[in-house]
């Protein structure tokens, strides 16, 4: 089975037919235990997408980084940990109705 990772599901998964809102996206781990650093820096990563950037019209992560770093001022240092955010293996996707969630699953980095 191919790895999925965060980038592959934001840009796959929709609600309802629209992209996913960044405020709806956290990340999880196996147990269901919320990872508020991860989560805080996805929601920060999207915020910036949903700015500057068509995730429609990237092929990679790295596309995404590439415009980022083109269209903004964001440091270098900020790019590297959106690059690890966008690259994080995920272990599965829960649609968490009741709370309007999409939960990713994170998949610790060995």
């Amino acid at each position: 089975m191919k790895t999925v990772d965060v980038y592959h599901a934001i840009k796959m998964l929709q609600i309802e037919h629209q992209p996913l809102n960044h405020s709806q996206v956290v990340i999880i781990d196996g147990n269901g235990k919320p990872q508020s650093q991860l989560s805080d820096l996805l929601f920060d990563c999207m915020s910036k997408i949903d700015l500057f950037t068509d995730l429609s019209t990237t092929d990679t992560s790295s596309d995404v980084i590439d415009d980022l770093h083109l269209l903004t001022p964001l440091p270098n240092d900020v790019l590297d940990e959106y690059q690890k955010i966008l690259d994080q293996p995920i272990s599965g996707i829960n649609i968490a109705s009741h709370k309007n969630l999409v939960e990713l699953v994170y998949e610790p980095l060995v």
